[in-house]
């Protein structure tokens, strides 16, 4: 299937949602175009990002099939299942429909919760801080994702090394956590230790992590 994709992006040191379906879009091998949109900055109302969308959020991923049609994605979930369902070959899901299933289920439970977890320990994709004072709500969501994570390596990760075997979207989901885990110093079991250092060796993630980087160094974020 030939398409030009373009996907819109907030600052990476930054922005979690950006990050997910990032991952995907590499993972699909296709090539693609990127726009940064620096968040935060003095005075920023959100207009540019609504010059792509009326939504008014990042990340947006536009599509420009060869016969001229368009379309507008503008949701990470949504960008990821649309990825996967343009992309079969890169295997974005698990193939057996129960495992599937249960990583779909995966999936939405990060892009619905752990508010607490999103609140107290933002995304700061490079730079490593103290962890902070821990509301117990906090701590609940660390340890529900500590256990969900384990009950899918120890079922399915022998074969791949990641949550369902294969890097499949509940991973993509779930990366920007393991990059909050490492910048706060997160003391979890070996078995998830060993997966969160597989998530940050993805060259995308690399990748990602060096833009990042720029970005601080640069001073915008």
């Amino acid at each position: 299937m030939t398409a030009r994709y373009t996907l819109i992006v907030g600052t990476k040191d930054w922005s979690s949602w950006s990050l997910r379906p990032y991952l995907a879009l590499r993972a699909t091998g296709a090539p693609f175009g990127e726009v940064v949109i620096r968040l935060r900055r003095e005075n920023f109302t959100g207009d540019e990002i609504k010059k792509h969308s009326k939504a008014g959020k990042v990340p947006i991923l536009k599509i420009d099939e060869a016969d001229g049609r368009q379309a507008l994605v503008w949701d990470s979930l949504a960008i990821c299942e649309t990825l996967a369902e343009r992309h079969p070959a890169a295997q974005l899901w698990p193939a057996d429909a129960l495992v599937r299933a249960e990583a779909r289920a995966y999936a939405a439970e990060m892009h619905s919760g752990f508010a607490d977890v999103r609140d107290q320990l933002s995304m700061d994709f490079v730079r490593r801080l103290k962890l902070p004072e821990l509301r117990d709500a906090t701590k609940a969501q660390i340890a529900r994702i500590v256990e969900a994570w384990t009950s899918a390596l120890v079922r399915f990760g022998a074969d791949g090394g990641f949550l369902f075997g294969g890097f499949s979207i509940a991973d993509c989901m779930y990366a920007p956590v393991v990059s909050r885990f490492v910048t706060y110093g997160v003391e979890v079991p070996e078995i998830v230790r060993s997966y969160m250092d597989r998530v940050m060796a993805l060259p995308a993630m690399v990748d990602w992590g060096a833009a990042a980087q720029r970005e601080v160094d640069e001073g915008v974020a």
